[in-house]
């Protein structure tokens, strides 16, 4: 039998380390918008762009054409951001061959629709298996060999298993799932959380608050993700708590990073400048309090962060609101 041939869409830093990751185990083709950064990836083996000088595999090989890259994949990776999705796919809708599995690496939700970067893709190309990839992986630190894990949710668990044989490597262990809501939803909601983490950082509240807000984030989370259809240990996993407490704590967290500068004074139109990337949580945060109303969550953590990036609320009376109220029992009261 023939090596299957893998096909990533997406030339970010998480894209480029899975395709780097999957070229070591399959054919794998690497679609970028950006013709230089396509050239680059091929040529010199870099993404100094999002990654710096770090090497990838050697046997990757990129295009910006998104038909060629697409039209012999027997597996489709989609790290596109949450916003380009719907169109990435329906451009590709007549190029890629039918059962194709599809597995996504966005931490996002769609605005507008509410819906799952799974459902989406489900919706835009029926009858292909779709799943996610998600867990506490810092690009650069996965691409450096740094020792990393993630889970791999698919609607079958054979399906899953074959598709971990090509998403892993010797320092990244990839564990398997039939959780798709679970393991996506936690990927999608922690950027909000860290976000509020980063306005505390911002803040300088100090090591307890930050502590405090990891932990009651990390509640609504799973409260929310288990009236949207996951599974309640999925949140106490890699890809709840786990990818929580990367995206919360580390200096290379965008979304913290947001958090960070919205606390020292920045603007958001600022702060994307400065990241030249897609900080999902900034999206998300709308579409989150959405979800929350339609389930009958209580997420206070989470309103703080949409009032502060959407409705102009100072980051200063953030952590105050949430101060004012009396605290109920831990694991059974219903608010903050």
């Amino acid at each position: 039998m023939r090596e299957p041939r893998v096909t990533v869409l997406g030339g970010g830093s998480w894209g480029t380390a899975v395709a780097s990751i999957a070229a070591r185990n399959a054919p794998t083709t690497l679609w970028a918008r950006d013709e230089q950064t396509a050239q680059e990836v091929t040529e010199r083996h870099t993404n100094s762009r999002y990654l710096g000088e770090l090497p990838l595999h050697r046997s990757l090989r990129a295009t910006t054409d998104l038909q060629e890259a697409v039209s012999h994949a027997d597996v489709l990776v989609l790290g596109v951001p949450s916003h380009s999705v719907r169109s990435v796919l329906d451009s590709l809708a007549d190029v890629l061959r039918p059962w194709v599995p599809i597995v996504s690496l966005v931490k996002g939700l769609e605005q507008g629709t509410r819906m799952r970067i799974t459902e989406v893709a489900s919706e835009v190309l029926p009858g292909h298996p779709v799943g996610v990839l998600n867990g506490p992986n810092i690009a650069r630190e996965v691409v450096q060999g740094y020792a990393a894990a993630a889970t791999l949710a698919m609607p079958d668990q054979h399906l899953a298993e074959a598709l971990q044989v090509l998403l892993r490597a010797p320092t990244f262990r990839v564990y398997t799932s039939t959780d798709v809501i679970g393991v996506e939803v936690a990927g999608a909601l922690k950027n909000i959380f860290a976000i509020a983490t980063g306005l505390g950082d911002g803040l300088e509240a100090g090591d307890n608050t930050r502590a405090m807000v990891m932990t009651r984030s990390l509640r609504e989370l799973s409260r929310l993700g288990v009236a949207m259809g996951g599974e309640q240990l999925t949140f106490s996993g890699l890809a709840g708590m786990g990818d929580l407490i990367a995206t919360c704590t580390s200096p290379h967290s965008r979304n913290r990073r947001v958090g960070i500068r919205l606390a020292q004074g920045a603007t958001l139109a600022q702060i994307a400048e400065e990241l030249k990337q897609v900080a999902e949580g900034v999206r998300s945060s709308s579409v989150v309090m959405e979800l929350a109303r339609l389930h009958g969550v209580e997420m206070r953590i989470a309103s703080e962060v949409d009032a502060v990036i959407n409705h102009g609320q100072p980051v200063s009376r953030a952590y105050r609101g949430l101060l004012r109220e009396a605290p109920a029992h831990e694991f059974e009261g219903e608010g903050w």
